[in-house]
């Protein structure tokens, strides 16, 4: 379609081995802490944290946009603006269906986030 960016790639927790070697060890490579990077930045908004969590949290794993601006208190516009923010961060995926778009949490993108983080944790 003319104008849909197509989401960075979700980095599995193996991609990011040379981030949790020692320090004199590798790096994470540019494009995994590009990747990272934007997907950080885009839960840098509480709003769109609480957005992630809503959907996550849902009986069925998906959340339609119409469901998603009360709890937020926000207009279905800017629900609708974060959630692409989600989706290009490849944070969420977006299935049209008729007028409704309905979300869910891209696979192995928390585990990613949390693969990354755990080094730093320990």
């Amino acid at each position: 379609m003319v104008g849909m960016r197509t989401p960075l790639p979700v980095i599995q927790p193996d991609d990011l081995a040379a981030c949790c070697s020692p320090v004199t060890g590798g790096l994470v490579s540019d494009e995994a802490a590009q990747t990272l990077a934007r997907m950080f930045k885009a839960l840098g908004d509480p709003t769109r944290v609480k957005l992630l969590s809503l959907i996550a949290a849902s009986a069925d794993g998906e959340a339609c946009i119409c469901d998603m601006t009360e709890p937020v208190g926000l207009s279905q516009p800017t629900v609708s603006h974060h959630m692409k923010l989600l989706v290009d961060a490849g944070l969420a995926t977006r299935e049209q269906r008729g007028k409704w778009a309905y979300y869910r949490v891209a696979p192995d993108a928390l585990g990613s986030l949390a693969g990354a983080l755990a080094p730093a944790i320990r």
